[in-house]
């Protein structure tokens, strides 16, 4: 039977969450025995495939600011969405019909991947070491519709070959047309899957399945719909059908054996261009980030019971760690509300009645910190203590509540890396950048693996001499160190930088893990500013905008990093994870899903080749493959993302710009399913990671070099 499957508008609204990609699996075969039920504690976080109940359960999530990491997908009709939860928020959204079936990551796991990479590393350091009939037709009185197919690919990796189809119906208004489609391969096999709808804001764009595991190379393929439509007959193409050149004998590679923070990315920085001077300039970025700190916060009294948020103006590195704040009964009768600053201690007296009781408020408490204490300390109710009779309480130490006690806690220089032999704006520029979202660690690791190959093979490989000659590259590694360092050091799911925009109640230290701003929602292209979807005015949510378009240190300073080097007109933006090769637009209005104008047909054209290539060239390392459903203009084949990094690019400073997700969902034979990696897997994986995009990344120069080559003479 075939499944049906809609989307809604509501679903695509999931842009207002995090960003970071996956897409949930596919397959038909389930274990023999059932697996037991997942749960998490009360306390843990974790990144989980849930199982969905219906399109109201996720409506809800997509209303409420769910912590949602990727656009949810259709296996065998059904939601699965990859959510960042709560013990209690998964016990919840259980108990409300939805079923986890993968822990993708848990809080910790990227903490304990880290030190089992440097454990690792050290020990290879120590020792040397580095189904129906063909073309049949579901049941249908007569034809009302005909159907497209927009897509119908094929490739083979690990052995298994698969198959994929996108197809479109010109019933776009019929929510319920099920669409099945057929195939063939070379030796005479037969059988088909069903498609599934996708609407993206409110609007029809195509029926579509993941990857499906066929026997052998495809010949045939035909769509058929419940309606009666049929396409035509297909031959399903070979993807990407590109191979980059082979490598030489003595080409060099694998510079990454173990995870690195901004610290490791830091002294990386310095060696390469230690030593390899002649090719290497440092760029420090103009715009220093906040650092790894925060403003020092304690709550004066329990929140339990009534407190309130009490908050340095400093930052507690500054003096402010350690300061004690308290309460006090003034022990007589009719005394007023005061507040006193000695000796690192804030006292607040309490007022009393005429029988000598206590009866400020927790209102008048904080209200008498800030106007007789502006300069040193902030003061907000604590969310459900309005109101409430100040207790007597104290003291409590104002604490920034950082863990990472050896990272430097100063505003950081964020740098870039420039190679080439001609780094003088002559030749045709290349940007790679990476970590604009703080928990994808893998990302650093490619960038840099990239601009290693390129420096230690350009002795040794004429082609790569032959590169540096021509294209000049600009690396920055780690766009958001301070989000990073938190990340390791805090809390692992950490996404967006450490300034903190909170006004109130927001400012609770119960939501620390939930400030900042999505430093790739800032930029100033098809803004949240401007109207287009896809970010956030909560400061709490995963895709805040920030308080206006370029905001943050880190956001401009990869604009100032591009208009200061015109010469450069291609640029990647490396994230994780979910295996995505994406392109503007990269946003739209939500009423008709309007998107930010289209590329010419001939830069399209351009972006799609420059992808087939740079697809090629990922696989050859590990036989890993970019999906062509994953592979096209951010808007299309993600979400809206209102405000990212390469829309500002391309359409502002004329850059050809992209996007990677690297950590490609790894088909399980076992369980015939698609499997999430998460953003911090075990360092293998973000090993592989780094060794098949950083080729990505080389093949990228080779389009640069050759589009520069074909431009005419000025």
């Amino acid at each position: 039977m075939i499944v049906r499957r809609r989307w809604t508008a509501a679903a695509t609204t999931a842009i207002l969450f995090s960003a970071v990609l996956s897409h949930p699996a596919a397959g038909t075969a389930a274990p023999a025995d059932p697996a037991p039920p997942i749960t998490l504690s009360a306390t843990e976080t974790a990144l989980v495939r849930v199982q969905l109940r219906d399109q109201a359960q996720l409506d809800r999530l997509v209303a409420t600011g769910a912590d949602l990491a990727n656009r949810p997908r259709a296996r065998d009709g059904r939601i699965l969405a990859d959510l960042v939860l709560s013990g209690t928020q998964l016990a919840e959204l259980t108990a409300q019909g939805a079923k986890a079936v993968q822990v993708v990551q848990r809080a910790g796991d990227g903490s304990r991947h880290h030190a089992e990479s440097i454990r690792a590393a050290q020990a290879r350091t120590a020792a040397g070491l580095r189904a129906p009939a063909a073309g049949q037709r579901t049941t249908a009185a007569a034809a009302v519709d005909t159907l497209q197919v927009q897509q119908a690919y094929w490739w083979t990796t690990s052995g298994q070959t698969f198959l994929q189809a996108q197809v479109a119906t010109t019933a776009t208004d019929d929510p319920d047309v099920e669409i099945t489609v057929s195939w063939r391969t070379a030796d005479g096999a037969t059988g088909s899957f069903p498609l599934y709808r996708f609407e993206d804001s409110g609007e029809y764009q195509y029926h579509y399945n993941l990857p499906q595991p066929v026997p052998n190379r495809p010949v045939q393929l035909t769509a058929t719909s419940s309606l009666g439509g049929a396409s035509r007959v297909v031959t399903p193409t070979l993807w990407p059908n590109a191979t980059p050149p082979p490598l030489p004998a003595g080409y060099q590679k694998d510079f990454i054996d173990a995870y690195l923070t901004p610290t490791d990315i830091q002294a990386r920085i310095k060696r390469l261009a230690r030593q390899y001077r002649d090719l290497v300039d440092v760029i420090d970025l103009p715009n220093k980030t906040q650092g790894y700190r925060r403003n020092a916060v304690a709550y004066l009294g329990d929140p339990a019971v009534a407190a309130v948020v009490v908050e340095s103006v400093r930052f507690g590195d500054q003096g402010m760690n350690g300061v004690q704040v308290r309460t006090v009964d003034p022990g007589r009768r009719n005394r007023p509300l005061t507040v006193g600053y000695r000796d690192r201690v804030l006292t607040v007296s309490l007022a009393t009645d005429t029988a000598g009781k206590t009866v400020s408020t927790t209102d008048e408490v904080a209200a008498a910190i800030n106007s007789r204490q502006p300069n040193r300390f902030r003061a907000t109710v604590e969310d459900g203590s309005t109101g409430l009779p100040m207790p007597v309480a104290g003291p409590a130490r104002l604490d920034d509540g950082l863990q990472g006690t050896e990272v430097p806690a100063r505003p950081w220089t964020v740098q870039a890396l420039r190679l080439g032999v001609h780094r003088d704006g002559s030749r045709v520029g290349v940007l790679a950048y990476s970590q604009e979202h703080a928990r994808e660690w893998a990302t650093p690791l490619v960038t840099l693996e990239f601009a290693e190959r390129m420096l230690a093979n350009a002795r040794t490989d004429p082609a790569t001499r032959e590169l540096l000659e021509q294209v000049d590259i600009f690396v920055i590694p780690t766009v958001n160190p301070d989000g990073a360092n938190y990340s390791f050091n805090d809390f692992n799911m950490q996404r967006k930088n450490l300034v903190n925009h909170c006004t109130g109640a927001a400012r609770d230290p119960k939501y620390r893990t939930s400030w900042g701003v999505d430093l790739n929602r800032n930029y100033t292209v098809g803004s949240y500013f401007d109207g287009y979807v896809g970010a956030s005015a909560n400061c709490l949510s995963g895709t805040y905008a920030g308080t206006a378009e370029l905001s943050e240190a880190e956001s401009s300073n990869v604009i100032a990093l591009a208009k200061a080097h015109s010469n450069i007109k291609f640029a990647m933006n490396v994230h994780s994870y979910g295996g995505y090769f994406m392109w503007p637009p990269g946003a739209y209005r939500a009423d008709g899903r309007v998107t930010l104008p289209r590329p010419s047909i001939d830069e399209s054209t351009l972006f799609l080749n420059s992808a087939r290539r740079i697809v090629g060239a990922i696989a050859q390392e590990r036989g890993t493959v970019t999906w062509p459903s994953q592979t096209g203009p951010v808007a299309d084949v993600l979400y809206s993302a209102a405000g990212n990094s390469a829309d500002q690019l391309y359409y502002e400073l004329g850059i050809f710009a992209w996007d990677f997700e690297v950590g490609n969902d790894r088909w399980n034979p076992a369980t015939n399913q698609w499997e999430g990696v998460g953003f911090q897997p075990p360092f293998d994986e973000a090993h592989g990671e780094s060794q098949e995009y950083a080729g990505g990344l080389v093949e990228m120069v080779r389009v640069a070099r050759d589009y520069a080559a074909a431009q005419p003479a000025a």
